[in-house]
């Protein structure tokens, strides 16, 4: 079957995008490898928050907490096993432990999730700064990390397994049980969706990468304090971009990733104050003008040269 020529272009530009990053680490200096890892890291966390939050409508306002796990599970048994062996049980654990809370948590929807899952990330990071204090740790240093480039490329193969992760998701018919959820969870319960296993399996799927992650990351920083990892602004961060690319599938968070992270180094840059006015305009003008993103611009300019070409016969 042809694909439309929408899809072809669209399918030329990621494969383009996949080759430069691939071979960014052997042309470029430490900053721009470094600026290319957090551009992945950020790919990776938004396509992993949107398989359960774009998918069902479940807003996480905690998905740094399985970052955070991922982070500190590194850093505590640094040394002491392989850390590639570490990164797989950092998903691994971020997944466990979704699947702990997840029933419980996802009973509530709304605001109410909203606000359950940001207390949750919470009450994660204040009992690891307790257990901390406790032992009298206030931070911990990496010794031995891995060169930047092999850090690169484990962020790398992240980064396309969560856009896999997304597209494959969006096109299943599992993908097709959770929108069904989002749009009206008890007529899809009523027609035979198995409405509590489908989020369940969405929050565990969104869980894994982020906790690999936030591992990775670990290795990239050497210095972990509790409080960086757990940083509720990585969540925002997350959903900022996700809704400036709008879309459910893995070409929404991309655009959206991509837009605000070069919009974030330009102001850094030239605007550090004005950074947060800065991007809360942007967020504002994007709901009220754009609200399906930028994957919804070119439907929104088809509608208005419709309706100026209208106004014309008119």
């Amino acid at each position: 079957m042809k694909l439309p020529r929408s899809e072809r272009a669209w399918l030329s530009v990621l494969a383009a995008g996949v080759v430069a990053l691939a071979a960014l680490p052997f042309v470029a200096n430490d900053y721009l490898v470094g600026t290319g890892l957090t551009l992945l890291m950020w790919l990776a966390l938004t396509q992993s928050w949107c398989v359960l939050s774009k998918m069902t409508g479940y807003v996480s306002l905690g998905h740094v907490v399985f970052y955070g796990l991922g982070a500190y599970l590194m850093v505590v048994t640094w040394q002491q096993l392989p850390f590639v062996l570490v990164i797989l049980f950092a998903g691994g654990l971020a997944a466990a432990f979704a699947a702990l809370v997840g029933l419980p948590v996802l009973r509530v929807k709304g605001p109410y999730f909203v606000i359950l899952t940001f207390g949750l990330a919470e009450l994660v990071k204040f009992s690891i700064m307790a257990g901390e204090a406790a032992s009298g740790t206030a931070s911990r240093i990496l010794f031995g990390t891995p060169d930047l480039v092999v850090v690169y490329f484990l962020m790398f193969a992240l980064a396309l397994l969560a856009t896999g992760l997304l597209t494959w998701v969006s096109r299943s018919r599992f993908g097709h049980g959770l929108r069904s959820l989002r749009e009206n969870e008890e007529a899809a319960e009523t027609l035979g969706v198995p409405v509590v296993r489908f989020k369940l399996l969405a929050f565990v799927l969104s869980a894994a990468i982020p906790g690999m992650v936030g591992a990775v990351m670990a290795l990239r920083s050497t210095y972990f304090v509790v409080g960086g990892v757990f940083d509720p602004m990585i969540s925002i961060t997350v959903i900022a971009m996700a809704i400036l690319g709008g879309g459910d599938n893995a070409k929404g968070p991309l655009l959206g990733v991509v837009f605000l992270f070069a919009i974030q180094e330009l102001l850094w840059a030239h605007a550090p104050l004005l950074y947060m006015i800065i991007l809360g305009a942007i967020l504002i003008t994007f709901v009220l003008v754009l609200p399906n993103g930028l994957v919804g611009l070119p439907e929104a300019w088809a509608r208005r040269r419709t309706a100026r070409a209208s106004g014309d016969r008119a």
